[in-house]
């Protein structure tokens, strides 16, 4: 007993010595399915993914001035493209990890109708949308005002928060009625969480595929690698469709 009790004290610390740690940076509307995501990931792999959540375009211009990220988890597929071009993303890692949905959603039921007409009725105070220069989402929600012919008119009541989570935390609190937001924030289980909301056709914006890459800094870490390996995987997709996203 005692000698099995060793040996699997052994294979335990061997275990641990090959696990590592991964520096992940997340679209912030990936934050929800990634923290789950992290939890299966160690506990399947045994590595650790850090992660850091905020703007695409943000983390663009960070990684561009050397921020110590391995793994790029993007809210779209733009910017990864561009940051392989320019060296720092390995080549042929990209791959589309998840495609998006936009929702108007109001922390309040009853407020959103399944079309989305109360965007024309005036009812409201504050629109809250995410930064569309930097965020997808923001471009998205943007992309979507203009479709409906109501940009123009509703520009006084915008709100826009520096990513898609200060936008729902705009929408959440109250702070604005309405808030352009990821599906994924506000949506679980087939369901929405609480509130009223519509989800809008793909058809009123360019679809918001998001990619995932291995920077430079990861190129020789099997930890990033192999977080990127676990996000194809059955498992992780299944948890990410729960979020409301395509695989």
């Amino acid at each position: 007993m005692k000698r099995l009790a060793s040996l699997i004290a052994i294979l335990t610390v061997m275990g641990t010595a090959h696990a590592g740690e991964v520096q992940v940076a997340v679209a912030a509307n990936f934050a929800g399915p990634m923290e789950k995501l992290a939890e299966q990931f160690q506990r399947d792999t045994g590595h650790k993914a850090v992660v850091a959540t905020g703007a695409t375009g943000k983390f663009y211009a960070q990684i561009r001035n050397g921020a110590p990220f391995e793994v790029l988890l993007a809210a779209d597929d733009d910017t990864p493209a561009r940051l392989e071009t320019e060296g720092h993303v390995a080549a042929g890692s990209r791959f589309t990890y998840a495609v998006g949905r936009l929702v108007l959603w109001s922390a309040r039921g009853g407020v959103v109708d399944a079309g989305g007409n109360v965007l024309k009725t005036g009812s409201y105070k504050h629109l809250a949308i995410a930064n569309p220069k930097t965020a997808p989402y923001g471009a998205a929600a943007v992309a979507t005002l203009r479709k409906l012919g109501l940009y123009e008119s509703v520009q006084p009541r915008i709100v826009q928060g520096e990513n898609i989570a200060q936008a729902w935390q705009f929408a959440s609190t109250g702070n604005a009625e309405l808030g352009f937001v990821a599906q994924a924030q506000v949506w679980r289980d087939g369901k929405f969480t609480s509130g009223s909301g519509w989800i809008v056709p793909a058809t009123m914006h360019e679809p918001i595929r998001q990619d995932a890459a291995l920077l430079a800094k990861g190129a020789g870490n099997p930890a990033a690698q192999a977080l990127l390996q676990y996000l194809r995987t059955d498992k992780a997709k299944a948890l990410i469709r729960t979020f409301g996203y395509e695989v």
